[in-house]
């Protein structure tokens, strides 16, 4: 018998017992739709987690103050002495691959423009922070280090504070109070969205130096800073320009061979591995406990064939007796039990595709459903149609003609 045969025989006697042959697919039908379901769940958080990180720059690094041992007690993080200008000088000028450093200093402020107030994140910022972040703006300019040195009044600010203190108008060129310090805007950054739970347009930037001296209270020494960003150039390693600058700041902090750091470096590319790594597991579980059920559902398959063999024994000796052989026989089984997880592939596929999208809408949940998880959905499906078919064919193959004729 042909291919076409086998689909043609299996597809009449799947129609004898309609009712029957879907409920045998629910169980596939729901194994299917979970994987996709679930996939599309996991991989949609696992795409918004990696461009929240990378928001941020995966060729960045921050630099905190650490902890400091004093007398033999072990001080909490930032309690070792803060990071300074002189430190920005010293990577800039001794750590090969960095393309820009900045300093950073933030604070809780209360902004009010007109009627309008809004409490926000204030960052008093070099003005290389615009390019070690990569963050252009939407309209008007940011300042330069000339303006920073000068301690201008004046202020950039996020796409979130300009529509919640100004609405759809235009704020450059307007004044608004930082803690009650008049700041002129002279710009608005571009949206980037959320990152770590934290939305980064809701922010104002200001010049470091103004910051140091009008918003942020007392500091330790003149010249702090309270982190320090790097941008690195891609095309060195990440991983040995942090180590060169571990080296150029171990040796101004005057921290002896064997005595750990006290500051520390955050390397976003590592982040971003770590959390896409656990991710990606975290979707493989949940990918692997929806396949349960298509192993149920193959099982729930075995059982139909098993009973339709037993149904149809007299059948199969009839079509042996006239020459069809162990073959065919074992064709035509297989070729029902295919077809059916096929159908309960497909139709699981559809519905999963729906829920994964109404979830999306309804919950304002990333999805994203990846083509190769539709392939090895599909391809899943034909596969536990051989495997699960493949005894109940092979039963029926190996009746003996004459005793299945007489079978009642």
């Amino acid at each position: 018998m042909t291919l076409a045969e086998f689909i043609k025989t299996a597809m009449i006697a799947l129609r004898r017992n309609v009712l029957r042959s879907v409920l045998t697919t629910l169980g596939i039908i729901i194994g299917v739709g979970s994987v996709i379901v679930m996939s599309a769940i996991g991989g949609g958080a696992s795409r918004q987690i990696e461009q929240q990180i990378a928001s941020l720059g995966t060729n960045q690094l921050t630099i905190f103050p650490g902890s400091q041992n004093v007398g033999g007690r072990q001080g909490g993080f930032g309690s070792a002495p803060p990071l300074t200008e002189k430190d920005l000088r010293a990577i800039r000028e001794k750590v090969d691959g960095v393309v820009a450093v900045a300093g950073s200093m933030n604070n809780s402020a209360t902004l009010v423009a007109g009627n309008a107030n809004w409490v926000t994140q204030v960052q008093g910022a070099s003005a290389e922070i615009q390019d070690v972040r990569d963050w252009p703006v939407k309209s008007g300019r940011f300042y330069d280090a000339i303006e920073a040195a000068a301690r201008r009044k004046i202020a950039v600010i996020g796409s979130t504070v300009a529509r919640e203190l100004f609405g759809a108008a235009d704020p450059v060129g307007t004044t608004v109070r930082v803690n009650n310090v008049p700041f002129e805007i002279i710009g608005v950054l571009a949206s980037k969205g959320q990152a770590g739970g934290r939305d980064q347009d809701d922010v104002i930037y200001v010049p470091l130096q103004t910051a140091r001296s009008r918003l942020m209270g007392r500091v330790r020494v003149p010249d702090e800073v309270g982190q320090v960003l790097v941008k690195v150039d891609e095309t060195h390693d990440l991983e040995e320009v942090q180590a060169d600058l571990q080296r150029v700041l171990r040796e101004r902090r005057r921290i002896l061979a064997g005595q750990s750091d006290n500051f520390a470096v955050r390397n976003f590319a590592d982040i971003l591995a770590t959390r896409s790594a656990t991710q990606r597991t975290l979707s493989l579980l949940l990918a692997s406990a929806a396949a349960i059920s298509l192993v149920v559902g193959g099982i729930g398959i075995m059982n139909i064939m098993l009973v339709s063999v037993t149904e149809r024994t007299r059948e199969i000796g009839l079509r042996m007796a006239i020459g069809a052989r162990g073959g065919d026989i074992l064709g035509q089984f297989l070729t029902e039990a295919v077809l059916l997880c096929l159908a309960g592939g497909f139709i699981g596929l559809t519905l999963g595709v729906g829920i994964s999208i109404v979830v999306s809408q309804l919950f304002d949940w990333p999805v994203f459903i990846s083509p190769g998880i539709i392939l090895i959905a599909i391809l899943a499906s034909a596969a536990v149609g051989v495997l699960f078919g493949y005894v109940p064919a092979r039963r029926a193959s190996q009746l003996n003609p004459i005793e299945a004729l007489r079978y009642e």
